[in-house]
């Protein structure tokens, strides 16, 4: 079993001295208030973390990776396919944000994604003439431009554009999406051609939402009762399952031994029924041991490289598949780690490293006012606030379905205050809210104070600087 270890670790941070071999993260940005990029660069190499995955090209993130040894996967956004289907258009993206960084000292690019799940059939198609297109371009301008040796273009697609059929739900006999059969086949002759992987997002924690007939444990990694029988292939959880269908359909338009890596995989916290800290421990807890056994799956046994989804809580991010969509990090919306984790694989189940130095708001929360005398608009009111601010925890299952009525109105003012930084007005709601010092936090229901985004650090910053050129100007 090979892990890769460093003794600065043990002397520095003496917490882990080993973490899994190829881990990596998903690093979303999709935040009200982000955390300074270079204070979460600083998270990952303080956690020992080798590989990011990103999900555009932001040059403040770029930056902030620079130098730092990590290998990054960065993104071209599905809305942006269309423009690379211009070859011209391609070598443009490649060369602002590919090449600029390839010096030394710059950034570690390993992959450019193109598109994010582009077939998912949420979609209707409106991806499918344009993905493969763009794919071919970004690929050529990177081997024109001298690092399609060392740089690879992938496409990350969703567990949905395989599957086994009805009459035999096994993973041998996985197939291709019949639609998209075709151009799935013409995707992977090109990535084989080029040396690139197949990399695939697999969600077992999608396998319970909404399935309350689905096995519970076959969505974790501790073994089940009642494994699935597959030619005399035992299979006790389904990642190897859901693996090992791709590896079939992949075998079917043959092009069985195409490099596959991880691009998402992870357990949420919040925002439903099984969405929680005991059940993400529970599934990473299986997950990267497994992962350090470099035992693989049944049919794709050995080394498998995984991206964890995800690295941030994202409290803008859409919640149309659902409330969880907010709550899949390790870490939550502040860099502060939620439960004990073990990146060896090995049994070490500890707290990993925060964000260091965050700034937070001022201890303030804003609150149903218990004076309120007119509560004919509250109902309007919690709608407001909820529809401009992230209510997800209080829906049913979730850590904040504990409230009662006063409580769920106060929930929902303060996440809109937060928002809004904090001011004044956003706590008054027509009579019906109030601002307090008091946490009104109850149990494992947190009532959050929001951190000074990266943008507001960076104004202070700004005015900071231009301040000090002032008073020396006044002064000299």
């Amino acid at each position: 079993m090979e892990k890769v270890c460093f003794l600065t670790w043990f002397l520095f941070l003496g917490i882990m001295g080993c973490y899994v071999e190829g881990l990596g993260v998903n690093w979303g940005t999709m935040a009200t208030h982000k955390l300074p990029p270079e204070k979460v660069a600083q998270m990952l190499k303080d956690n020992g973390i080798q590989k990011v995955k990103l999900f555009d090209a932001d040059h403040s993130t770029m930056s902030a990776l620079a130098g730092s040894e990590i290998e990054v996967m960065v993104a071209i956004p599905n809305d942006q396919l269309a423009v690379m289907n211009d070859h011209n258009r391609a070598k443009e993206w490649v060369q602002k944000n590919v090449t600029r960084y390839n010096f030394n000292g710059g950034v570690k690019i390993k992959y450019v994604a193109v598109g994010n799940e582009p077939f998912l059939t949420s979609y209707n198609g409106t991806f499918i003439n344009i993905t493969f297109p763009a794919l071919e371009n970004i690929q050529n301008a990177l081997n024109e431009a001298g690092v399609g040796d060392s740089i690879k273009a992938t496409v990350p697609l969703n567990a949905d554009v395989y599957s086994s059929p009805d009459d035999n739900p096994v993973p041998s006999a996985g197939r291709f999406r019949r639609e998209i059969s075709d151009l799935m086949t013409q995707i992977v002759q090109f990535l084989h051609k080029n040396n690139a992987p197949f990399t695939i997002n697999i969600y077992p924690f999608l396998s319970l939402y909404g399935n309350d007939d689905f096995p519970f444990d076959y969505a974790f990694f501790d073994n089940v009762g009642n494994p699935v029988n597959d030619k005399g292939i035992a299979y006790k959880n389904v990642f190897d399952a859901n693996f090992d269908t791709l590896v079939s359909s992949l075998k079917a338009v043959g092009y069985g031994d195409l490099t596959i890596v991880v691009g998402e995989v992870g357990w949420p916290t919040d925002g439903d029924k099984n969405a929680n800290l005991g059940y993400a421990q529970r599934f990473y807890n299986g997950l990267l041991p497994k992962l350090a056994s470099n035992q693989g799956t049944p049919l794709r046994p050995g080394f498998i490289e995984v991206y964890l989804f995800g690295l941030l809580d994202e409290d803008a991010k859409s919640i149309a598949p659902g409330s969880f969509e907010r709550h899949w990090g390790i870490f939550g919306y502040d860099g502060q780690p939620k439960f004990p984790i073990d990146f060896s694989g090995q049994g070490q189940n500890k707290l990993l490293v925060p964000a260091q130095n965050v700034q937070y708001l001022n201890q303030k929360w804003c609150m149903f006012n218990p004076n309120a005398k007119d509560l004919s608009k509250l109902a309007d009111n919690i709608n407001f606030a909820c529809s401009n601010g992230d209510c997800t925890s209080l829906g049913y299952g979730s850590s904040c379905n504990i409230l009662d009525a006063n409580g769920n109105a106060s929930y929902a003012f303060n996440m809109y205050y937060q928002i809004k930084n904090q001011d004044d007005l956003a706590c008054n709601f027509q009579g019906l809210a109030m601002v307090t010092t008091q946490n009104p936090s109850q149990g494992a229901c947190k009532f959050i104070i929001q951190i000074v985004s990266s943008s507001s650090s960076s104004l202070r910053s700004s005015l900071v600087a231009l301040l000090s050129v002032v008073l020396y100007m006044f002064l000299f």
